[in-house]
């Protein structure tokens, strides 16, 4: 009985073999083979269970098996996300100004409101030399130095913005070179917010480079930033925007085992500036029509001590300030600006405060820290922050403006007082 069966089976499994339809051809010739008795009604019985076990398992292992162009697709989808990182965050703030002499009106400077800001975005790396940014963030307008949203008018849907858009090049055969175009974060270093607004995404074509030898590193950036196309009615050549030409270089370095010492200098250099628009370039403070900044800038980050301490700073000067009612001024006349603060962390509170003094023209109205005094320049006074991390990715924290200011105030007052209270719920991913 075992042969035949063993016969049987074999010749089964050629028929299957043969016709494409396998499973109905061989249950019709175990029929046959019942009908001229060449199998019994037993062995015909426990055949075509054996069959049937076998159908089952062919089934159950072809819903198993991905098509190959399913399969490439899938692989393709995969490999995307498996290269792309999504980061973002929300915040909701109360924020209180105060300044002095400023009547209560539609427009006032005074403000206690409530805001919120969300941003999402997309960095995704194409190829082993390409990457490219996407980030959309929302914002009370298109204003280049905040990405809050007030809350107000009656739940309406809050805009959202494109903040970043870039494509970067990253050459294999140059390490630490990497290169930037389209609107993307600041390429440069900065230790403070004199100069530029945090929120500031600057647009254009960029490069930075750095470099370590041992425990010291080089580093440096320079590019070329669209301001305003064709400002000077001259044509709509490239020599004739409103543009930003930048250059930073600077190294850090180890003092001793436990002091580590930055420092840089800068170059922002503004071309055609003298046609900027009085309203978005020159502004909050502002009497010039030319700007030429040069910075230097330091940072002291010290180890070992019962407390961590890093000591900063930077100073700046227009060297191309001149006033417009007026054919120059002087050097010392309202074209510096400086900065110097310090940050610590006691029991898990970061701590961040500096002070600063910011004459009328020594930098860009439009693009310097748009929460000390308001945004305005020709102002002087103290910045403190402090942050809490109470869980993973989500902290509390409070900042206290406290500026004195001959620009701020509607009323044309001067030495006003213009202070400014944060306090936020952040949460990130």
């Amino acid at each position: 009985m075992r042969l035949s069966k063993a016969v049987v089976c074999g010749g089964l499994i050629l028929a299957g073999a043969a016709q494409a339809n396998a499973g109905s051809v061989d249950a019709k010739l175990l029929d046959m083979l019942k009908a001229n008795g060449s199998i019994t009604a037993a062995q015909h019985a426990e055949l075509s269970a054996d069959l049937a076990r076998e159908a089952r398992k062919e089934k159950h292992a072809a819903k198993n098996v991905v098509k190959e162009k399913d399969f490439v697709a899938f692989r393709q989808a995969a490999g995307w996300a498996e290269s792309t990182k999504l980061t973002g965050d929300m915040r909701v703030r109360q924020e209180t100004i105060d300044v002095d002499g400023e009547p209560d009106f539609t427009g006032s400077r005074n403000k206690d409101r409530q805001r919120i800001r969300a941003r999402l975005g997309a960095f995704t790396k194409i190829n082993p030399e390409v990457e490219t940014g996407i980030q959309v963030a929302s914002g009370n307008g298109a204003d280049r130095r905040a990405t809050n949203e007030n809350m107000d008018n009656y739940f309406d849907k809050k805009a959202v913005w494109l903040d970043l858009a870039y494509i970067s090049y990253v050459p294999v055969a140059v390490p630490g070179l990497k290169t930037f175009a389209g609107k993307m974060k600041q390429p440069w270093m900065a230790m403070g917010d004199v100069i530029w607004d945090g929120d500031i995404n600057p647009e254009g074509v960029a490069a930075g480079y750095t470099k370590k030898s041992g425990t010291t590193t080089f580093f440096g950036s320079g590019g070329y930033y669209v301001l305003k196309d064709a400002v000077d009615s001259e044509g709509f050549e490239i020599e004739n925007d409103l543009a930003l030409y930048q250059l930073q270089g600077g190294v850090a370095f180890d003092v001793s085992d436990s002091a580590r010492w930055t420092l840089g200098a800068s170059v922002y250099d503004f071309n055609n500036d003298k046609y900027g628009s009085t309203s978005s370039f020159r502004a909050n403070g502002n009497t010039t029509d030319k700007f030429g900044l040069g910075e230097i800038f330091t940072q002291l980050d010290v180890i070992g001590l019962p407390l961590p301490l890093s000591l900063y700073g930077q100073y700046v000067q227009n060297y191309e300030a001149r006033d417009m009612a007026a054919t120059t001024i002087d050097d010392s006349d309202e074209d510096t600006a400086y900065l110097f603060g310090l940050r610590t962390n006691i029991a898990g509170v970061a701590f961040d405060y500096n002070y600063r003094d910011v004459d009328a023209n020594g930098v860009v109205g439009g693009f310097t820290d748009s929460d000390f005094a308001v945004g305005y320049t020709n102002s002087s006074g103290h910045k403190l922050k402090l942050k809490y991390d109470f869980m993973k990715n989500f902290s509390i924290g409070a900042t206290y403006f406290m500026a004195e200011s001959d620009a701020v105030s509607s009323q044309k007052l001067k030495g006003v007082d213009a202070d400014t209270l944060h306090v936020d719920l952040e949460a990130k991913f």
